[in-house]
């Protein structure tokens, strides 16, 4: 019995310390609305959006703004029809017109369609630069990690192991290089656009929604009023990343047999001409 008991506090000592070391949620981020916490067998930190007709969605914001990083959650989706929600995981300078975003949004669709992931890029207030892909797995079937690399040089999306675009920099095009950002995620209703365009709306039937995201990581350079940038170690892991020649070819098969919408190939949102960077390399 003594033993038992023995085991038992070790147990008890090694989950606690497994927590307290995995402990992102309020530490870094702030909340708004349906947000709740938990930990998983693992000892890891399950943060739990919900989203209801009565009392809306949910939200976490960083407290902390960073200039270039490398930003990652692993993420299980709404299951069954998700229809009209949105979740997202994306960075952002804040709401004003002049603003700049990076964004990794995923809208609902009816049970047995593919969840569409929407990719966008804004800098100065200039947007309209979205990727849609349809997802080739079932993110709400388990979790998946969903990756945001942010230099001077290029923004990179990735999907676990998967690289699925990449953003380049042009010195006389609008970048997002000059204005901290902090990291958010939500779940919300988006009715209005999300699926085929607002067709199909949220059934409010299936709810509440739930999304539910683990294992936040932010390996990232914070800005420091009138002093340098202030960077973790190793920064050239992801400061200086750019795809390699097998990157690129995931971005070129994602492109080829998962895109359903490329803003480049939008000649009706652009009748006077599609943006200087589509014609780039």
């Amino acid at each position: 019995m003594a033993m038992l008991r023995a085991v038992s506090v070790t147990v008890g000592v090694l989950l606690a310390a497994a927590t307290a070391a995995d402990s992102w949620l309020y530490e870094e981020f702030t909340t708004d609305g349906n947000v709740r916490a938990d930990y998983n067998a693992q000892g890891q930190q399950v943060a739990s959006l919900m989203l209801t007709q009565q009392s809306g969605g949910g939200a976490f914001g960083s407290r902390q703004k960073y200039l270039y990083g490398e930003f990652s959650i692993q993420m299980k989706l709404v299951p069954g029809n998700s229809a009209g929600t949105v979740t997202s995981f994306y960075l952002s300078s804040g709401d004003g017109p002049g603003h700049d975003e990076i964004d990794m949004e995923f809208m609902g669709n009816s049970t047995g369609q593919p969840v569409v992931l929407n990719t966008n890029v804004w800098a100065n207030g200039d947007g309209k630069k979205e990727h849609q892909f349809d997802l080739w797995f079932d993110p709400a079937a388990d979790y998946h990690t969903y990756t945001i690399i942010w230099n001077d040089k290029n923004v990179l999306f990735k999907v676990d192991d998967l690289f699925v675009r990449s953003f380049r920099r042009y010195a006389d095009l609008p970048y997002p290089g000059a204005k901290p950002m902090s990291v958010h995620a939500t779940l919300w209703d988006g009715s209005y656009w999300a699926t085929q365009k607002g067709k199909v709306p949220v059934d409010w039937s299936g709810a509440p929604f739930v999304v539910s995201y683990r294992a936040y990581s932010a390996d990232a350079c914070v800005p420091a009023e009138g002093s340098p940038l202030s960077c973790p170690a190793g920064t050239d892991r992801w400061m200086n990343r750019q795809l390699d020649d097998a990157e690129r070819g995931t971005v070129a098969w994602a492109k080829r047999d998962y895109m359903r919408y490329n803003y480049c190939d939008d000649g009706w949102r652009f009748p006077q001409g599609f943006p200087a960077e589509c014609s780039r390399g």
